[in-house]
């Protein structure tokens, strides 16, 4: 399966395989694009995403460290799209796989995607090892981002079950969603990036230690209040529905519907809301959440002054999931599934939910006897959080010390 998947066509169905792939999302600020010494030092010409090419690229150079040659040798393309390509590869020098995304670049512009991952450091993000420019023999530029390899992504788990006729174990459930969130508390709150396109498919799964990871920020954006941002933005399964009512001065809760959206599908075993266009979509929420109030239309958008809906009551959240799921996990579900985005609960608050407690039961291991990925080190979020002066709430959890090597210990953070 792809190590970075880029899904569907942003502005295409969800669910169709993970082949297909999205648009480049270039950030048009006036500054020419410079190449970085660090990251890009040198410029291959008419390298191919071919299986056995060779790739050579030059690293390191800056702050008096000697320059490196590196070579990859492409493997298999495993995502391509409009926004260009990804391939696996492996470096001749260390053996490691890593992923490629190469995608075609305006020499007057800086890539978002990649000043956003130069950001970006967590266990639950896909990380970025370098990157360098490539050109063809039309002198087309390309930026080439060298990422970690991760195996396998959630959609192909989900089709795995989905093949055998069924439902994903709950621990993995658990375990998946909890990195979700904790990744997203770190997108949130340390760079402040908001995804714009979380989907089974931009959610990588090592098979063998189940650590999550979150991939593909070619849609992603630092959210800035009162600054308008496009609206038709992620895949239609998983948009929120203040995206649906055009709002264009939305926050980082749409990445929380989405999160709400993958919980509810490894659940049920597929999507909540399959939408078949974009009216359809809103129709299915609808079906789900009833229709919404004059009051969550204010929310949502307030410029929205098209009231006319029928009027359907919300359908109960326990007879959409099987009888014998947990309360807890229904109650995350419904408390991420909310029409007003300031209601929905934040990544941090969706981690301290007791639908994970089982997570943090120290005896717990994975299915294989393996023990649970890294999950309880939140020094990162909780320092900003506590700096910003967010909103009050208690959030306990197990927090590994690992720095002193000590035992996990449960503690409470009040603010």
């Amino acid at each position: 399966m792809a190590s970075m998947p880029l899904g569907p066509h942003r502005n295409q169905q969800a669910a169709p395989p993970p082949h297909l792939g999205a648009p480049l999302d270039v950030s048009h600020r006036p500054d020419p694009m410079q190449t970085d010494k660090e990251m890009s030092p040198a410029v291959v010409e008419n390298n191919k995403a071919v299986n056995g090419h060779i790739i050579s690229t030059t690293i390191g150079g800056k702050n008096g460290e000697p320059k490196q040659t590196i070579s990859y040798m492409a493997e298999r393309v495993v995502g391509n799209g409009s926004f260009g390509i990804v391939f696996q590869a492996k470096c001749l020098e260390t053996g490691e796989a890593v992923a490629i995304k190469k995608v075609l670049q305006d020499r007057r512009y800086k890539n978002r995607e990649l000043e956003l991952m130069r950001l970006m450091d967590h266990p639950n993000v896909v990380g970025l090892k370098h990157c360098f420019f490539s050109t063809t023999s039309t002198n087309e530029l390309f930026l080439n981002l060298v990422m970690e390899y991760v195996p396998e992504t959630m959609y192909g788990v989900l089709k795995h079950y989905n093949s055998m006729n069924q439902r994903m174990p709950l621990l993995y459930v658990k375990l998946y969603t909890y990195q979700i969130f904790r990744g997203l508390a770190y997108l949130h709150a340390v760079p402040g990036v908001c995804h714009r396109d979380l989907k089974p498919q931009n959610l990588l799964v090592d098979p063998l230690t189940h650590q999550v990871k979150i991939c593909d920020f070619g849609s992603a954006k630092v959210l800035v209040k009162g600054e308008a941002n496009i609206a038709y933005i992620c895949s239609r399964y998983y948009r929120a529905p203040e995206l649906i009512f055009s709002a264009t001065e939305y926050t980082t809760s749409i990445d929380i519907w989405s999160a709400g959206c993958v919980l509810a599908e490894l659940l049920l075993g597929q999507p909540l809301f399959p939408g078949e266009n974009a009216v359809d979509q809103l129709v299915e929420i609808i079906k789900v959440l009833g229709t919404p109030t004059r009051e969550e239309i204010r929310c949502m958008n307030p410029n929205y002054t098209d009231f006319r809906f029928p009027q359907i009551k919300a359908h109960p959240w326990h007879k959409i999931f099987h009888k014998r799921m947990p309360p807890e996990a229904i109650d995350l579900a419904s408390r991420l599934l909310q029409y007003s985005p300031s209601l929905r609960c934040t990544a941090l608050e969706a981690i301290a939910h007791p639908f994970f407690d089982e997570l943090r039961e120290p005896n717990v291991r994975l299915p294989n006897g393996r023990p649970l990925p890294p999950l309880f080190n939140f020094k990162q979020e909780v320092n900003l959080y506590v700096y910003q002066s967010a909103p009050s709430f208690f959030f306990w959890f197990s927090y590994s010390f690992s720095c002193l090597e000590t035992s996990s210990s449960e503690f409470i953070v009040k603010q």
